[in-house]
């Protein structure tokens, strides 16, 4: 049956606020993501008005799940290709493994198109710009924009994880002929509860780069702002997570509050008023259904006071810790 969803608009407006994660479909996250329920994940994240899904090859078997999903969902009669945006990314291949050079930026996007059983996708990244040259970025971005120009690809962006990288970046890119204006950035885990820096950031990257969408990932910093404890693989300092962890089981213990709920409204909630999209990280309908819930909250503003009051106690409680980065890249 049907979900009988609208056609999306194919402008970067017409992303909804929330955009389905496909970077928990990977073994960083879930141990067996071939198991992992994405059909009931995307049909009801379809069924909400969520219509958008980011993901990369970077994030092993990510894209092949996704696209054949889609395919059998398309099959089912239940979605259409414009029911929805498609947003991957290339450049990234394994953790120290990149390839920039313009002819594997084409063979990448021609193995996503093919993966998602498309003519088209609708956003591009370069992916995590931070581990290149600037020279390597530029070359990467000029055969992006080719490919938007022969109707491969809509929308060109970048992303990354130091937020000023990306900022300089835009700017270069603003001034290089066969790039102009990029279409959009996004970077992770610096507009969380432990770190905002990508605020501050928002209006200069739309001022000064023409950059028309600043997107928000990683809301619970990769596993660092919730109760369980942290993936191994996160590159934060062992005094940073240890604190994160005990902030955690402080909210819980004497405010039956759980930290990964209120990341989730911090982050939607600071995000919400801006251009940009948040990405979810959700491997679970139930996972979906929680930041959902979140999101509804955050939008009534019925938790906006309590809300406030645990915000700053979390804030402070972080201490020398907010706003604290971790390594990632080459030094530029």
């Amino acid at each position: 049956m049907s979900l009988n969803l609208k056609k999306v608009s194919g402008t970067l407006s017409g992303i909804s606020p929330l955009i389905v994660g496909g970077a928990v479909f990977n073994t960083q996250y879930n141990d067996n993501p071939t198991a992992l329920p994405i059909y009931r994940l995307l049909e009801k994240a379809f069924s909400l008005g969520i219509n958008a899904i980011d993901t990369s090859p970077y994030y092993g078997p990510s894209e092949e799940l996704l696209g054949n999903t889609l395919r059998q969902m398309a099959e089912d009669g239940k979605v259409e290709r414009n029911n929805y945006y498609i947003c991957t990314k290339v450049g990234r291949l394994h953790l120290d493994d990149f390839d920039y050079t313009p002819s594997w930026v084409e063979k990448s996007v021609t193995r996503s198109l093919q993966r998602f059983h498309t003519s088209y996708l609708d956003v591009v990244f370069l992916h995590d710009i931070e581990f290149k040259t600037a020279d390597d970025i530029i070359g990467a971005l000029q055969m992006l924009m080719a490919l938007k120009k022969r109707g491969l690809i809509r929308y060109v962006g970048i992303s990354g994880y130091p937020v000023h990288f990306l900022y300089q970046i835009a700017k270069l890119s603003k001034e290089t002929p066969d790039i102009g204006p990029l279409d959009l950035v996004m970077s992770y885990s610096n507009m969380c509860l432990q770190n905002t820096t990508l605020q501050l950031y928002y209006d200069k990257f739309l001022s000064d780069t023409g950059v028309k969408l600043v997107n928000n990932a990683s809301i619970l910093s990769m596993s660092l702002l919730r109760n369980q404890e942290t993936k191994s693989f996160h590159p934060a300092s062992s005094e940073l997570k240890k604190r994160c962890h005990e902030l955690g089981s402080m909210l819980q213990n004497k405010y039956n509050v759980d930290l990964a709920d209120l990341a989730t409204r911090f982050a939607i909630r600071e995000w919400k008023d801006k251009h940009g999209k948040t990405v979810l990280g959700v491997s679970t309908v139930e996972e979906l259904e929680i930041a959902w819930k979140q999101y509804q909250l955050v939008l009534d503003g019925s938790l906006d006071d309590k809300d406030r009051e645990l915000i700053d106690i979390s804030r402070e409680f972080l201490g020398e810790h907010l706003n604290e980065t971790w390594e990632s890249g080459i030094k530029h």
